[in-house]
């Protein structure tokens, strides 16, 4: 089993074993997890390294790049809002924010981002 460090409330036990098991079976070289609940840390793990070659351990305060975690929470917070009645899926999005309409992007509409196909460039 792999070598998992930091607590984890017994509550959270099936978070610990699945964190282990990605790398057991090579799912992750390494990574933290951190789980706040009602302002209680209630897991706090990490394990593996930070290079494919394995020769840097994985610590606790562990700097890394952190690639689109918030798209996440953007959409739940999108659908909320479509849910309330505030946002329209359907809607253009310089309705909501005006100055997008700029470059040729006035026909965008919110789903198009949500779903990432209003043909944007990227990087």
């Amino acid at each position: 089993m792999a070598d998992i460090k930091g607590t984890c409330d017994p509550r959270f036990d099936m978070v610990k074993t699945a964190f282990a098991q990605n790398f057991d079976e090579g799912l992750d070289v390494g990574a933290s997890v951190a789980v706040v609940l009602e302002g209680e840390l209630v897991v706090d793990l990490w394990g593996g390294y930070t290079d494919e070659a394995k020769t840097t351990p994985w610590e606790r305060d562990t700097i890394i790049n952190v690639w689109s975690t918030t798209k996440t929470m953007t959409a739940l917070c999108a659908l909320m809002l479509a849910d309330r009645g505030e946002l329209d899926p359907y809607g253009k999005v310089a309705k909501y924010w005006p100055e997008f309409a700029a470059a040729g992007k006035e026909n965008i509409e919110v789903r198009h981002l949500m779903a990432h196909t209003a043909g944007l460039s990227g990087w």
